[in-house]
This record gives structure tokens, sequence and C-alpha cells, in this order.
């Protein structure tokens, strides 16, 4: 078990505050890696005013991958990154070797941080699921952001669990992906707020930040990152609720097309789809999904174009 008054210098680094984009993993049609469209789409988001990058979370399709091209896209984006921002590596997989075998990976090719869900389908039970936390924290060196997402793992760490792995010093942060903002919210109180805790689903953000959340990382931070910037900005560092509430009037309609199908049962957009189909219209090319999930129908994509051009984006068709 991990022991906080022994961590390593690099451990007690400071995580990131402030907007986090999740980088995409480009394609080629015949779904082969398109890496020389990475660093293009990566300068993109940075150029936007993101705080953070993530590769290899949810939007890197990072669960369709084989290890060794988990390794590859981590590389490339690590490179592309360039110590400009943090880097915060999505390391997560089916077993406890395997992350920490990417982990290790990650860390010694110069991540700054860890996001890592824990093991999907097998569902471990929370005690199991804390001791794939401690042993991961254990073998690496650098900070582990926990990704919670009941839906895609089944596996629902409560206040109490997580505030534990924190004190015992197997986690840094947490990515909250959960539809209640009471989640973030208690979440900081049990912690006193030393915990870095980040809204982890658009649906929750406004309030997350409200509450105090430490920044976002999610679909509107990955595909209109300035727009992201500047809500975080108005909430978490003006405290301008005035301008906030302005600026999610605009952000609500977008989040709302691109989680419909989630929210809505499998009735309407998939979140990536969206999100992919976002980024062809307003910054470099990054192709379209790897299937099963599939571009997204032409019947969405006046409506978001509508709600890009309505953020300040610059629109411009491609498919």
């Amino acid at each position: 078990m991990s022991n906080p008054d022994t961590l390593t210098p690099a451990k007690h680094k400071p995580l990131f505050r402030g907007v986090c984009a999740s980088s995409i993993t480009p394609f080629n049609a015949d779904g082969t890696f398109a890496l020389a469209r990475l660093k293009p789409h990566i300068d993109w988001l940075i150029d936007e005013g993101v705080s953070a990058i993530s590769p290899l979370g949810s939007s890197g399709e990072f669960a369709g991958m084989e290890s060794d091209d988990r390794k590859r896209v981590m590389e490339a984006s690590i490179e592309a990154c360039a110590g400009r921002v943090p880097t915060v590596a999505g390391t997560h997989h089916v077993s406890t070797r395997l992350t920490i075998e990417l982990s290790k990976h990650a860390e010694s090719v110069g991540a700054d941080a860890l996001l890592i869900v824990p093991p999907y389908y097998m569902a471990p039970t929370p005690a199991q699921t804390m001791d794939h936390f401690r042993r991961i924290a254990e073998a690496v060196s650098i900070p582990v952001v926990l990704y919670h997402n009941i839906p895609l793992t089944g596996v629902n760490l409560r206040t109490s669990h997580l505030a534990q792995l924190f004190r015992e010093g197997a986690i840094k942060g947490v990515k909250m992906s959960n539809a209640e903002p009471d989640r973030i919210c208690s979440l900081l109180q049990e912690t006193d707020g030393q915990l870095s805790v980040y809204a982890g689903i658009d649906s929750v953000a406004f309030e997350g930040l409200c509450h105090g959340a430490h920044g976002w990382i999610s679909g509107i931070p990955s595909m209109v990152p300035a727009a992201a910037v500047k809500l975080y900005q108005a909430i978490s560092v003006k405290g301008d609720l005035v301008s906030a509430r302005q600026i999610w009037a605009k952000l609500a309609p977008l989040m709302r097309l691109q989680f419909s199908a989630y929210h809505n049962g499998g009735d309407g957009a998939h979140w990536f789809s969206v999100m992919k189909a976002g980024l062809n219209m307003i910054g470099p090319e990054v192709g379209d999904p790897s299937p099963p999930v599939l571009p997204l129908p032409a019947e969405f994509h006046e409506t978001l174009a509508t709600l890009l051009r309505d953020l300040g984006y610059n629109v411009q068709t491609k498919h």
C-alpha cells in the first residue's frame, strides 16, 4: 500500500487546473493509423488554449487497440505535445498486469500523469478495484487520475472509496463522469479540496465547476476547447456567473446533441460521431471514427454546423 509520506517528488507535483482535451486517434479509411494527422490536431488543441492533453482517453478509441498500437499512439502524442502542456496519459486496460505495463511505458516516454478507468467488462468489486489502483501506484512514480465511469465499466466506487485511495497516495485525482453533480461536490468536501476533481461529463460541467472542481475533461473541451476555456475562466477564475450562464446557454445545446444517444438509450447522435464531425468542420482533418462507431448521419450535420458557428467557429463542410 502506498504511503503519502514516502511518495516520490513526481507524485507530489500538482496536477493541472483548467480544461483538458482528450486528443483523438486519427485513422485512415482502411482502419490503419493516420499518425501524420496527430500533430496538427494536437497543435490546434493547444492553440485553442487547453491546460493539458489526455492521449488515449475515451476519445482516443483505446478500447479497440492492442497494447503495441496504444504504445505507438502514446509515443506520437507525447512527442507532438513536446512539453508545451502536461500530458495525462490514458493507460487503462482489462487487467492489472496490462495496465501497469502501459502505465510504465507512458511514464518512460514522458507522460506527466496517468488517466485510468477501472478494468472494464469483468466489473471487479470495489475492493478489487481499489487494489488494482494501489498496485499501479506502486509501479509508477507519476500521479494517477482515476477515471470514474460507471456505465462503461460497471464499477461504482463511492466517495469513501475514492477518498481512501487518495489518503493512501494511490490516486491524486478523479475524473468524475457521473451525471449527478453532487458526486463532485461530495468528493471535494470529503477531501477538503485537496484531491484534484475534474468534471468528466459535459452535463455536469457547469455545476461541477461552481462546486470548485479543479477542471474539466470531456467532449466539449475536446471538440470546442476555446469555448470550454471561456466557461472555466468565467466560473473558476473570475467568479462571473452572469457571463458563465451566457456562455453555457450556447454550449448546452451542443452538449445535448453530443450526448443525445447516450442520455436517451440509443436514440440520437453518438457522442464520438459528433465530436469527430465537429473537429473535421472547424479544425485539421481527423477522419472518421473506427467501426463499430460510424460517421455522424447527415441529418445532424446542419444542426452541428449551426451550433459551432454560434460559438464563433469558422465552419467548413469537409464531408
